[in-house]
């Protein structure tokens, strides 16, 4: 059985614990010219969301993240392959190994599309203190009705995600 959804009031200790992690992050991927991004709600100023940072690490090669699997479990992290049916081009990685969570790593290709989409919500969320409320609100309800559900969650976050997209230019592509 699954923790239940929570979502909190945005923290302002956030951006500071995305700069340690970031640093981490760096010297993991050293000689790699990754870039690194917060990503998500915890990446907007003023919006609350899950307690979870996700990092995203844009790199040329997919093969430069597995090169570094590693490392970055030594660091903390848990890889998690069996998303990567669903998301092919992401390799993805949960801190620490038992919940509650406090980070998710996304790692993918620097420029592609689930680079870009991220970046466009979370840079339109950040330019539109009305919109990142209602985001909150919305996950505040579903967190509610939703409990422990988190596909369902997800997928009952999806609409206004692509409409938020949408409006960047950045529709879905699959």
């Amino acid at each position: 059985m699954t923790d239940p959804i929570v979502i909190v009031p945005y923290d302002s200790r956030w951006p500071q614990a995305y700069e340690e992690e970031r640093r981490r992050l760096a010297q993991v991927f050293e000689g790699t010219a990754a870039v690194i991004e917060h990503v998500g709600s915890t990446a907007v100023p003023g919006l609350g969301g899950k307690p979870i940072l996700d990092v995203m690490v844009g790199v040329a090669s997919l093969a430069r993240v597995e090169a570094r699997i590693p490392a970055l479990e030594e660091s903390g992290y848990e890889y998690v392959p069996e998303y990567e049916a669903e998301l092919p081009g992401r390799r993805y990685f949960r801190k620490p190994r038992r919940r509650p969570r406090t980070h998710h790593l996304h790692c993918v290709r620097l420029g592609g599309a689930f680079w870009l989409r991220q970046l466009a919500f979370r840079d339109r969320l950040r330019a539109d203190a009305e919109r990142a409320r209602a985001y909150f609100e919305l996950k505040h309800r579903l967190a509610s009705s939703l409990g422990r559900d988190r596909r369902a969650y997800t997928d009952a976050k999806s609409p206004f995600i692509e409409s938020v997209l949408a409006e960047a230019g950045l529709g879905r592509t699959d």
